[in-house]
């Protein structure tokens, strides 16, 4: 059950930081939920990922923002070349687009993701990425 996004200024401390579903990435990796909105309104999430963790395909209904903390990542959407990410990049998910994203080998990775909600859910999890290309 989501809430929705405050109405005011809010100002969240430290909060519970998770392992996610081990059935999302090639390993768990630790999130912290940053905010969670109810349909139509923005979720965000801090995620870390160590060494050569990626995500399965997946796509986002209202599309995915990304922005990079730290380490060496890497993202690709389907079709499309594997992008090299580092501190200070972000990158925009179409509504849809499939695609996947997680740390290089030699590195962890952090990052914020923003993500709205659209009939109850933020994220539709696709196949395991068969190979980088």
């Amino acid at each position: 059950m989501s809430t929705s996004n405050p109405k005011t200024m809010t100002v969240s401390h430290p909060g519970k930081v998770v392992r996610s579903p081990e059935c999302v990435a090639t390993a768990p990796f630790w999130v912290e939920m940053l905010l969670e909105g109810a349909d139509g309104e923005n979720t965000a999430m801090r995620a870390t990922l160590d060494p050569g963790t990626i995500t399965r395909w997946h796509t986002h209904p209202k599309g995915q923002l990304l922005y990079v903390l730290s380490g060496h990542g890497l993202a690709q959407n389907e079709g499309g070349p594997v992008e090299n990410l580092r501190a200070g990049d972000a990158v925009w998910f179409a509504p849809g687009e499939h695609h996947w994203h997680g740390a290089a080998d030699d590195s962890p990775f952090s990052y914020i993701s923003i993500q709205p909600r659209e009939n109850g859910s933020a994220v539709e999890w696709l196949d395991h990425v068969e190979r980088r290309r």
